[in-house]
């Protein structure tokens, strides 16, 4: 079989198990549904999502490593085995602690150990299109947002949100098996002939650099705006603009939609004008969205726009992030390097709610969020890549 048909029947399947992990990001249709259906206040509904984030978060940490070791097909069928487990779980539950345990914990071990396993596996087929790839990867995790949001919403009216849960369960199941057994490494990393040169940190020598902190200042402040919103995107567009619960419910399609686009054209386009670049910009329209968010009066037309800004940015993030690992600390461990980066990403799904919680006031944590954004511009201008290894394009 040919290089090009294998590489992309991995692109393939890791697409169609970003797809279905990608379906968290539909989260904020569950909270009112279930708030209403056991009497749960929307902050303990709106934690699962929090928790499931940080989580899987937590989880890339030992899935990089392990995919590492024994190959990610392994690890992605334990893993979609796993998320597809904790949504049935989830079906079932009566009590917060159940649904915290089946979807939360449960799932977020799947997804975590899911979502490493296709990025890794394609940035080694793609070593020369770092940003396109995981574009294309991660923007699939946004889609599942998008894809599945009109289906999702229709069961919940129909079938009740509980029996939604089994049925995602199921679909995401055999659609995630299929897409996991696509999965393989190139066959230079098979025989153990990559090579690790200089280029190549460790990570422990990656956590010895000034730059990795700094990135991970950075993720964090970069996911924790995008997290707020999308996880209560159709509760602000309801409660806070005053939309009807129809326009409201498009709150979801919309920043799915930005999300996959944000991966996609962001992570292409630092391939071209180079990562530092990409997250100044990034992170200036973050700020604008959030302190916007914070302080004007919205309609329909200006939420959905600024909604479309902050979460397009949070696609660009996670997008460039995986890119910006394997240019800064190499590609040959990178799914342990990631893993520990990525925490960053689950630290600001926790610290969300906590702000809610400190500070009742929605808008008043956007515009915290929206101060944190410009910080995170300021750190562009401060990290540099770690000597000796040397990278195109990295600035």
């Amino acid at each position: 079989m040919k290089k090009s048909t294998k590489r992309w029947k991995v692109l393939l399947g890791g697409v169609l198990m970003q797809l279905c992990i990608g379906g968290i990001y539909t989260w904020s249709l569950f909270n009112q549904p279930l708030a209403e259906k056991f009497g749960w206040s929307r902050t303990e509904v709106y934690t699962a999502y929090s928790l499931i984030v940080f989580i899987f978060a937590f989880v890339t940490i030992f899935s990089g490593r392990l995919q590492d070791k024994i190959g990610p097909r392994k690890v992605a069928t334990a893993g979609i085995i796993c998320f597809s487990l904790g949504l049935l779980i989830a079906s079932q539950a009566t009590s917060l602690m159940t649904l915290y345990l089946g979807y939360s914990l449960l799932g977020g071990i799947g997804v975590g150990m899911v979502y490493v396993c296709p990025l890794s596996t394609s940035l080694k087929w793609y070593p020369k299109k770092k940003g396109m790839v995981t574009g294309i990867t991660i923007g699939a995790f946004g889609m599942g947002g998008f894809l599945f949001n009109f289906i999702l919403s229709y069961l919940i009216n129909t079938v009740g949100v509980s029996a939604t849960f089994m049925v995602q369960g199921l679909v995401y199941g055999v659609i995630g098996l299929f897409g996991a057994s696509l999965l393989r490494v190139p066959e230079t990393d098979e025989k153990s002939q990559m090579i690790v040169n200089e280029n190549d940190l460790s990570t422990l020598k990656m956590l010895k650099t000034k730059a990795f902190y700094l990135l991970w200042v950075m993720y964090f402040f970069g996911s924790l705006s995008g997290l707020l919103v999308i996880g209560m995107a159709q509760d602000i567009a309801r409660d806070t603009v005053g939309l009807n619960p129809q326009t409201a419910g498009m709150a979801v399609a919309v920043a799915a939609v930005f999300n996959a686009v944000g991966r996609l054209g962001w992570g292409a386009l630092s391939d071209i004008i180079g990562r530092l670049r990409v997250f100044a910009a990034l992170f200036l329209l973050t700020a604008l969205g959030m302190t916007s968010l914070s302080m004007f009066p919205l309609n329909a037309f200006t939420y959905f726009a600024l909604l479309g800004i902050i979460v397009s940015c949070f696609g660009g993030f996670l997008a460039t992030f995986p890119a910006v690992c394997s240019d800064y600390f190499g590609s040959y461990y990178f799914g342990s390097n990631y893993g520990i980066l990525y925490q960053a990403y689950g630290i600001s799904a926790l610290v969300g709610p906590f702000l809610l919680t400190l500070f009742e006031v929605e808008t008043t944590v956007f515009f915290i969020a929206g101060l944190l954004a410009l910080v995170g511009f300021g750190l562009t201008f401060l990290v540099t890549i770690p000597r000796p290894y040397h990278a195109e394009k990295n600035s």
